[in-house]
């Protein structure tokens, strides 16, 4: 029973897969298809992450991290958040290992929201091609909103994240750093 609950959604997709073999072959064959493709690519992309990952545990101290994208880095940390995730151009579940990381060594939640949101939406290449066939009026339009709503989203992030009394989504020695910037958000 325990295996049960455990593995619920492996089991609840494989019985689609069944289903779908049943009453719908061609779409089964295709879905098959996708999720091998899928496979496939994540195959290739993550150890590579995985690996770069590792080496920014061990090269990149634990205070550096604090001071260039803590809770005391302010607009700073914010730009150098735009920065990393404007400049990558591969899929977004890449930028979440890095995240993790760069929280359990002390990064702010605001900083990490605007770095995952401009890897989701303000990449480099995605504006230019944007430029391209919007124009750049509301291409600069759209980065100031996409933009502010970040930051306003890493705000209300940080203000409920920071106010749980156990943050068991934290590392414990991250906890005590997270205290005391939302200390610093209610001051």
């Amino acid at each position: 029973m325990m295996i049960l609950k455990k593995f619920k959604l492996p089991i609840l997709i494989g019985c689609i897969y069944v289903a779908l073999a049943i009453f719908a072959p061609a779409t089964a064959g295709r879905s098959a298809w996708v999720t091998w493709d899928y496979f496939k690519e994540m195959a290739l992309i993550m150890p590579p992450v995985f690996l770069l990952m590792g080496l920014m545990e061990v090269w990149v101290p634990k205070d550096k991290i604090q001071k260039w994208l803590g809770s005391g880095s302010g607009i700073k940390g914010g730009l150098i958040s735009l920065a990393l995730g404007t400049l990558p151009t591969g899929p977004l579940y890449v930028a979440f290992p890095m995240t993790a990381t760069l929280l359990r060594k002390g990064a702010s939640i605001i900083n990490m929201v605007i770095f995952l949101g401009s890897w989701a939406a303000l990449k480099i290449p995605q504006l230019m091609v944007e430029i391209k066939f919007l124009g750049i009026s509301f291409t600069g339009v759209r980065f100031v909103f996409t933009l502010t709503a970040l930051v306003l989203m890493g705000f209300i992030m940080e203000t409920i994240l920071g106010r749980k009394s156990v943050m068991g989504w934290l590392p414990p020695e991250n906890e005590e750093i997270m205290k005391k910037q939302a200390g610093k958000m209610k001051a």
